[in-house]
């Protein structure tokens, strides 16, 4: 006499749910009760309904930066997918909700929004990335599962190239966008173009680039270079900042930062004169109201 084989544990449940139903639909009561094609819908081991949503469980992955307090956050779909969006601070962040509901975890100081990426700048070395990330994860994952949008106000994130530019500028703009962008990019950054005269051009770093400690270097090495190899009416390249950027370097971050800043400084042993570098500082600061 054969045997029938022993069912597992989970065969056995479905081969009972299934019967249950069977049952249920046979019994006349409970088809009067309810219509037929309820019970041919429904599902016969219904799943969590957490597992409804694949969002909210997406995979995102971190990257980093040249800038130890950038990191890079990448959901695995498309953000702003052609463009780039700069928050460097609560108020900037007005048009994003995403934005808005980053800075509001204790220790962002900036966000920032690439084609396919999320720069989360910190405050400080002092914070740990490990405290920071599960707040960030959640609200990533919580955001696209919402549905919402990105953005609910058109900004543009740079200058594009318009018929009005003379052919050096559009020279400039195009090299920027096929060549130098997208490396800037792969780091979490962005740099944007923000006018051309005698020959410098001005620059706008962005995302992880904005505080990095290599990023004169970057403008110098990396981007003089190129455009200076492309384009021989190219001079320099100088970083472009609001006034506001200036006077937080100059009183908040420390003087040595506004070395880099100030091309007339040629002298050598200036870094290592404090006192001078400070009469030159405060020579410099009359001036800020002027900056645009």
């Amino acid at each position: 006499m054969a045997v029938a084989p022993r069912l597992g544990w989970g065969a056995a449940a479905a081969a009972a749910g299934l019967r249950r139903r069977l049952c249920q639909m046979m019994n006349p009561y409970t088809i009067k009760k309810q219509p037929l094609h309820q019970f041919v819908q429904r599902q016969l081991f219904p799943l969590p309904a957490t597992l409804y949503n694949p969002v909210r469980y997406m995979f995102i992955q971190t990257q980093d930066t040249p800038n130890p307090n950038s990191l890079k956050f990448i959901p695995g779909k498309p953000v702003l997918e052609t463009r780039t969006m700069d928050f460097p601070t609560p108020a900037a962040a007005f048009c994003s909700p995403l934005a808005r509901q980053l800075f509001r975890i204790e220790g962002v100081k900036s966000v920032f929004f690439g084609p396919d990426f999320i720069t989360v700048t910190k405050e400080s070395e002092e914070l740990d990335w490990n405290l920071l990330k599960p707040d960030i994860y959640a609200t990533i994952m919580d955001f696209f599962a919402s549905g919402l949008p990105l953005v609910t106000e058109e900004t543009p994130s740079g200058e594009a190239g318009s018929e009005d530019d003379d052919e050096v500028v559009a020279m400039i703009k195009e090299l920027l966008d096929t060549r130098i962008r997208p490396t800037v990019q792969e780091d979490g950054g962005d740099v944007i173009y923000k006018g051309f005269e005698d020959g410098i051009v001005q620059l706008k770093l962005q995302g992880s680039c904005t505080s990095c400690p290599s990023s004169i270097i970057t403008l110098k090495n990396g981007i003089q270079n190129m455009l200076q190899f492309y384009i021989p009416e190219v001079e320099g390249v100088e970083q472009f900042l609001e006034r506001k950027k200036i006077h937080s370097l100059i009183c908040f971050q420390g003087l040595y930062h506004c070395v880099p800043l100030l091309p007339d400084l040629k002298n050598p042993y200036l870094g290592t004169d404090f006192s001078a570098l400070l009469n030159v500082c405060l020579a410099f600061l009359p001036i800020l109201p002027h900056l645009s």
